[in-house]
């Protein structure tokens, strides 16, 4: 899923990101789940070992017909049940190790745990860059002054170190928030159909061979964590968008008191250099916080299993994360660009 069409893809892309949430990622998930599956169920005793050891090979081998996938999800509203019927099609008699006992959702939210996963390994690394980039930035220019403004009025003198670390105390914070929300998400589903099937050693073992940790409880309906986890892309967007309006208002001219090198050119007005970079981050962030109040209705799901608040999901959640690391790749760009920041020659 992308923002809009190739033309805009220069300005809202992430494609490091986009690739952690696209369809060859999320079959390779799947795939990962069923294999694992097999294989935890076959060592607990409750499949054949020897046909469970078969099914996950044949598991870990197997490259499914993608349009067929995307078929069955038109049929059947998601699309593990067309890649079951694939899987077990060329297993034999391994067919009978096969997700016997799983339900589709426990496929689907396990998947997603290991995209959150690889999600936030890559929001952390770009939050821990723009972090240090910021530093940098108040060691080169933090004591130049600055006004202060309130209300968008001129205020007080203060220095750009100031500014700069209002900037980047949010940022160091979200990293502890990103600690939280991935034990709350980097856990495996493994619940059955109603989400009440016990497992027993299975849910250890496979988390284990995943990189997952185990659930108190089933999360089929509990959707605070992934909810939650949104609600912090949108954390992260809106500081970001935050230093982004800053250096649109510092860049104005007449105020001038950030020098960007580089810009956006005007189709119609050769003397404009528009703070594009800056601009990006509050445009993401306004994003970001609209999507984060549709993902508060997935937490809305009817009894034990919902199609529709858990459909949502998919659809929302996609877009807030490239939001978010496209967000991170501008702001660390913008950052680079900064050549002056304040008066060097006032004081205080």
């Amino acid at each position: 899923m992308t923002f809009a069409n190739a033309l805009y893809d220069g300005l809202f892309a992430d494609v490091e990101m986009a690739a952690l949430w696209d369809a060859d990622a999320q079959t390779a998930h799947l795939l990962a789940f069923e294999a694992a599956f097999s294989r935890a169920m076959g060592q607990a005793g409750r499949f054949d070992a020897t046909l469970a050891a078969q099914a996950a090979d044949h598991i870990a081998a197997f490259s499914p017909d993608r349009d067929d996938l995307s078929a069955g999800s038109a049929r059947d509203g998601l699309p593990v049940p067309a890649l079951i019927r694939q899987l077990k099609a060329g297993a034999g008699d391994a067919a009978r190790a096969i997700h016997a006992g799983a339900t589709s959702q426990d496929v689907l939210d396990t998947a997603l745990a290991l995209t959150l996963q690889s999600t936030s390994d890559l929001v952390d690394a770009r939050l821990a860059t723009l972090v240090q980039a910021l530093s940098d930035l108040s060691d080169r220019h933090g004591e130049n002054p600055l006004m202060a403004r309130t209300r968008m009025q001129a205020a007080l003198p203060v220095t750009a170190a100031d500014r700069i670390r209002i900037w980047r105390a949010p940022l160091v914070d979200h990293r502890a928030r990103l600690t939280l929300a991935r034990a709350q998400t980097e856990r495996l589903s493994l619940a059955g159909p109603t989400g009440s099937t016990d497992f027993g050693g299975v849910a250890a073992q496979m988390a284990k061979a995943l990189g997952l940790t185990t659930a108190p409880q089933p999360w089929h309906t509990d959707r605070s964590g992934v909810v939650g986890y949104a609600s912090l892309l949108a954390l992260i967007t809106g500081s970001l968008g935050k230093m982004g309006q800053d250096a649109a208002l510092m860049a104005q001219q007449g105020i001038a008191e950030i020098t960007l090198a580089g810009g956006g050119a005007s189709s119609a007005m050769a003397h404009k250099q528009n703070p594009i970079l800056a601009e990006l981050l509050v445009t993401l962030a306004r994003f970001n916080a609209g999507q984060a109040g549709l993902m508060q209705q997935a937490m809305v799901h009817e009894q034990e299993r919902s199609g529709t608040a858990w459909a949502l999901e998919w659809m929302v959640l996609p877009l807030m994360a490239q939001a978010t690391g496209r967000a991170l790749v501008a702001a660390n760009d913008l950052v680079a660009t900064i050549t002056a920041m304040g008066d060097p020659h006032k004081s205080v």
